[in-house]
């Protein structure tokens, strides 16, 4: 099977296998506590409050981040309809007035939709972005001796969604969500992991198993919640986790790199 085919499979089990050997850790820390009596607590109201808080506080990091996840799934999507339509115009505009004007544009249009796609993957400065996008008026002020006003115009406008969606996608991924509450959220999860591995249930094989499963369960939200809170942190050439897709800008990009 090709690499390709398989990551996609795998991308699920991402978060299980960093958990896992948190999870060890976990497990020999609670035979420890058993074998030298170290489990001094009785369950009891206070402490099933604990763990409720912390349900709770999931809960509403989990709905805050995927209602910017939610977002975060059109953009790629608007991004690529912006930047094939500019395309179209330039192509009209070729074919009515083929000229030097409209070949040196398509040569300064291709390097930009590869440094669109290159920023994705944190390869160009969103700064370095948003120049070459300001650039783009040198070409637009030559277009306007050739060119009928509202094709420029649709250019014009195409060219501002693109700047705002781009200064979106950069604060989404550089700005966390609420990071004070990541803090007490992870400091909850520490207490309710270590309650549980003082925490006397007999027989013992219970108590392991419970704390397992509400370790697995905690510690695998946190790096859920983590993971969607930046749904553009791309490595290499594909999504590693939650990231939404970009396959639309790359479609866009192979189409109009192999128009002649």
């Amino acid at each position: 099977m090709k690499l390709n085919n398989i990551i996609p499979n795998m991308k699920k089990w991402h978060i299980t296998v960093k958990v896992i050997p948190i999870l060890v850790f976990i497990y020999i820390l609670k035979f420890l506590f058993h074998k030298y009596w170290l489990e001094v607590v009785s369950i009891n109201a206070l402490f099933t409050s604990l763990i409720a808080g912390t349900i709770f506080l999931i809960w509403f990091l989990l709905n805050g981040v995927i209602s910017d996840y939610k977002e975060s799934e059109k953009l790629p999507g608007e991004i690529a309809a912006c930047l094939e339509t500019i395309y179209d115009e330039y192509y009209i505009l070729d074919k009515n007035k083929w000229c030097k004007v409209t070949k040196d544009f398509i040569v300064f249009y291709k390097d930009f939709i590869k440094s669109v796609n290159d920023w994705f993957y944190r390869k160009e400065k969103t700064s370095s972005i948003l120049k070459k996008l300001h650039t783009m008026n040198n070409h637009f002020a030559e277009f306007e001796s050739i060119i009928q006003p509202n094709f420029l115009s649709r250019m014009k406008t195409e060219q501002n969604n693109l700047r705002k969606m781009i200064i979106r996608i950069d604060n989404i991924r550089d700005l966390s969500f609420i990071p004070s509450a990541y803090a007490i959220l992870e400091i909850l999860v520490f207490l309710v992991i270590g309650g549980l591995l003082i925490l006397k249930i007999e027989p013992n094989n219970e108590a392991t198993f419970f704390t397992m499963i509400v370790s697995f369960l905690f510690i695998y939200m946190i790096f859920l919640i983590k993971d969607l809170d930046n749904p553009f942190d791309y490595k290499d050439h594909w999504e590693n986790g939650s990231e939404v897709s970009i396959k639309p800008i790359h479609d866009v990009i192979k189409r109009i790199s192999e128009e002649k």
